[in-house]
């Protein structure tokens, strides 16, 4: 990891979904440093309760593969009432129409995992700093 970048998002917040605990945990930690305030939902739903009820989140980090709904359909209600806010597709099923799906589906970009801290960290800057 290139430690001599230090982003510091602590006016800035996150919303990850994401089923895998485990997966979450990992994002968590690797965010800790640049102290962004960070949403957690387990599925589609509730990333799309969790906006609604925060709409001043800043960048969503969305898992494509949740139950009761999926990424592509949390995001595409989202995009119906934010087209700005960056959306990042994040899933660990890399096949190639994946990503072309993804932005059909008003995704700005599509990481797949897993992915090495700094790569993510280099991502969420990029759009962060488009908005």
């Amino acid at each position: 990891m290139d430690s001599s970048i230090n982003y510091n998002w602590s006016n800035k917040s996150i919303l990850i979904a994401d089923d895998e605990l485990h997966n979450y945990l990992i994002i968590e930690k690797t965010l800790k440093k640049t102290n962004i305030k960070v949403f957690h939902a387990e599925n589609g739903e509730k990333a799309v309760n969790i906006f609604k009820k925060n709409p001043s989140i800043d960048i969503i980090l969305m898992d494509i593969r949740m139950p009761e709904m999926g990424g592509l359909e949390a995001t595409r209600y989202i995009r119906s009432v934010n087209r700005n806010i960056p959306i990042i597709a994040f899933t660990a099923y890399a096949l190639s129409d994946n990503e072309a799906i993804a932005l059909e589906f008003g995704c700005d970009d599509y990481i797949s995992k897993p992915v090495r801290p700094d790569y993510l960290l280099k991502k969420i800057n990029e759009h962060l700093n488009k908005h």
